[in-house]
């Protein structure tokens, strides 16, 4: 036999939804704020209603009190149910409806009364304080039953007191504008209430939509989720309220931007500065892995706009991958230099194989000579101009690539750099940046040539790259030095505009400066201001290369030991 499956429970308590706990405690709210609020109107309203009662039964009495004649025939007349005191009382009574007027003497007689079988009796309450000359207001019982009281004294023409008026308003008038009070004061309590909970409703309803029918824990979920991913994730993320204001960065994206806690709630003009970054991430500059320098760092930025019209970016870093792309760079262009020298080496061994079957043995000395000569004389132009031994051998094999692409790659007569250099991967940077810049400008164009000079001022570095390429127009000197902007295409495995805002920044860096202008006879010419490159000069001479340094080392082989 199967089992029966057990019946569900009936599940008491909140519910879990988001919308169904935001209105149920708004209404709640309002049904408390209603009850709360009727009951504060209705507890003083009672005493509202005998105050009020009070002070018309008092005004009645006073306007009786007030009568000329009533005090002259009260003195003149005896108490009777046929007497002018009882028809005046009367009179009053019935156009004021009040329960009672009642006119007594010094003795607390009644000289008039509703029922008139009670005229010429002592009055049930005491009438002392009226009798006394007091106005008097209260609730009390008397003959027939309790009602607002308002006692005053009754004066004749010369001011003296002759007996007293008391009139009486029946309390169950007052009780019964108690109670019809009550149901107005209901509806009106129930009317807003109903207002508040459509009110509630809507508001749940907003509420719903926001968080997408969530419950309170599902969010808070979502929150620690998030939290854990924001800062777990290596990629940065910048979230941007609809103002431009930055409202959230993840620990990826405040090493990426150089930005502390302090930056939340900045604008991003603000926390970054101005230029590409912030351009990129503001959306003033669309499309897709766009290119970006923060610093030394190359960033790589996409833009996604919100649906609150703010926007969250992306950063990925590509510092290491633009560093492995300009080497494999480098890499593919020694390689096309060696191959072109490994086949122009393969037609020098033939030529020279020549000229040995055929004996001529002086010119084929000749032939090795001019051609070791050649290169030899390249690298001791450079080293006997040039002592920093990165920078050397950095210019050495960019010439070898310049010749193989039909350029000539000169150092300047005015070059003369010492070997004192702070920073000299830096510089090294900078001008592989420049040199490859320029023979790329000049590639293909008849008698290409690209000069490099090198000077030391103190301990200010200037280094000047000239070109006979076409040259940089007069609007784009500043045009070029921004991140991602390029007239070449770019190669597949990296973007372009990277390398001349790397050098500006590298200048910057330093507190210097990097500008173009226009070199004599056409061309480009960059200039690089580098402030306290070089160390203070050393009391030992500097080492020496090339010819120089050859010749001290044949000098100290002749000594004698």
């Amino acid at each position: 036999m199967s089992r029966t499956p057990p019946a569900r429970r009936l599940r008491l308590g909140m519910p879990r939804r988001m919308f169904s706990q935001v209105l149920l405690m708004q209404v709640a709210i309002a049904a408390g704020v209603a009850v709360l609020a009727t009951g504060l109107f209705l507890a003083p309203l009672s005493d509202q209603l005998d105050d009020q009662a009070m002070r018309r039964a008092l005004a009645i009495a006073q306007t009786t009190a007030a009568q000329p004649q009533l005090a002259d025939e009260l003195t003149s007349t005896c108490p009777s149910a046929d007497g002018p005191v009882q028809a005046e009382a009367e009179r009053i009574r019935e156009a004021s409806g009040a329960e009672y007027v009642v006119v007594m003497d010094m003795h607390g007689v009644r000289w008039s009364h509703t029922n008139p079988a009670e005229i010429g009796g002592r009055v049930s309450t005491d009438p002392q304080q009226a009798l006394a000359g007091r106005e008097v207001m209260q609730i009390d019982d008397g003959t027939l039953g309790r009602s607002a009281r308002g006692k005053v004294p009754l004066r004749d023409a010369g001011g003296d007191i002759v007996g007293a008026v008391s009139v009486g308003i029946e309390y169950d008038s007052v009780r019964a504008r108690l109670i019809h009070a009550i149901p107005g004061l209901f509806a009106y309590a129930g009317g807003a209430m109903a207002v508040g909970a459509l009110a509630a409703y809507l508001i749940s309803r907003r509420v719903q939509r926001q968080t997408r029918d969530l419950a309170f824990s599902d969010i808070a979920g979502l929150l620690a989720e998030r939290e854990a991913m924001l800062h777990g994730i290596r990629e940065g993320v910048v979230a941007l309220d609809r103002e431009g204001r930055i409202r959230l960065l993840n620990d990826e994206a405040r090493r990426l931007l150089g930005l502390g806690d302090e930056a939340v709630g900045q604008p991003l003009g603000t926390a970054l500065g101005e230029g590409r970054t912030t351009d990129v991430l503001a959306g003033t500059v669309g499309g897709t892995d766009l290119l970006t320098v923060r610093g030394q760092r190359v960033l790589v930025a996409n833009r996604m706009p919100t649906d609150d019209g703010g926007a969250v970016a992306t950063l990925r870093d590509r510092t290491e991958l633009e560093q492995l792309g300009r080497e494999l760079d480098s890499t593919r262009g020694l390689i096309d230099a060696l191959r072109a020298q490994d086949h122009e080496h393969a037609n020098r061994m033939h030529t020279l194989l020549g000229l040995l079957e055929l004996e001529m043995f002086d010119d084929a000395v000749e032939f090795v000579g001019e051609v070791v000569g050649d290169h030899r004389a390249t690298a001791e132009q450079i080293t006997e101009k040039i002592h920093d031994p990165l920078l050397a051998a950095l210019l050495v094999g960019k010439a070898t690539v310049a010749a193989e692409r039909a350029v000539a790659l000169t150092v300047s007569d005015s070059t003369l750099f010492p070997d004192r250099l702070v920073d000299p991967r830096g510089l090294v940077t900078i001008v592989g940046n420049l040199v490859d810049n320029a023979l790329d400008a000049v590639a293909g164009a008849p008698h290409a040539r690209v000069e490099v000079e090198l000077r030391a001022e103190g301990r200010t570095a200037v280094l000047r790259v000239r070109d006979t390429g076409p040259g940089i127009p007069a609007g784009h000197h500043e045009l070029i030095f921004t991140d991602g902007w390029s007239t070449k295409e770019p190669p597949a495995h990296r973007g372009r505009g990277i390398g001349l805002p790397l050098v500006r920044r590298l200048a910057e860096r330093q507190g210097g400066s990097a500008q173009v202008a226009q070199a004599e006879g056409g061309g480009a010419e960059f200039t690089i201001v580098l402030p306290e490159a070089l160390a203070e000069p050393a009391l030992t001479s500097p080492p020496e290369y090339g010819p120089a340094r050859e010749r001290s080392a044949t000098t100290a082989k002749e000594e004698p030991r």
